[in-house]
């Protein structure tokens, strides 16, 4: 498992002025942090949807944000990944939680389905991403604020398991 401190700095490197985006179980240590953090300000949506829109309308206003969300929500928000950040051309990141993840029956079949849509879900849209597990992937975070300084796109980085 990765340190959210470790996770939060990192995004501090990147002078994230906003996170933006619905808390869930693996994202609540490194909401609780940012919340403590001056320069930054979080803002929480009632769909993640609206993180995106937000989003969009934060980096048009000059801000940088970062999107945090969970892999269900994700996949709810395919209109507005495509009507903003994607036809926008907002460069942002997006740490998408992935939800079930480990959960695998003897089999080596998911339990949870929703572990089963998201890297198909990234691939079929385009968005490139990395998966961040323990504290020596921290780094895949900055290159993905790389890629889409680089590529004027989002890019994701997958929180696998909880942060602590």
């Amino acid at each position: 498992m990765a340190s959210a401190q470790k996770i939060v700095n990192e995004l501090k490197k990147q002078e994230i002025t906003h996170a933006v985006g619905v808390p869930d179980n693996g994202s609540a240590r490194i909401y609780e942090l940012l919340r403590s953090e001056p320069d930054i300000d979080v803002i929480t949506v009632t769909r993640e949807g609206e993180a995106f829109a937000i989003a969009a309308g934060l980096y048009v206003g000059g801000k940088k944000p970062v999107i945090i969300i969970q892999n269900t929500g994700f996949l709810e928000s395919g209109d507005a990944i495509r009507g903003t950040v994607v036809n926008m051309q907002v460069p942002v990141v997006v740490l998408i939680g992935y939800r079930g993840y480990h959960n695998r029956d003897t089999n080596g079949r998911w339990i949870d389905s929703v572990a089963t849509f998201l890297e198909p879900t990234l691939k079929a849209w385009n968005l490139p991403y990395e998966m961040l597990e323990t504290d020596s992937d921290v780094p895949c975070i900055t290159r993905a604020f790389e890629e889409a300084s680089e590529t004027s796109l989002p890019t994701a980085v997958l929180l696998i398991g909880h942060s602590t």
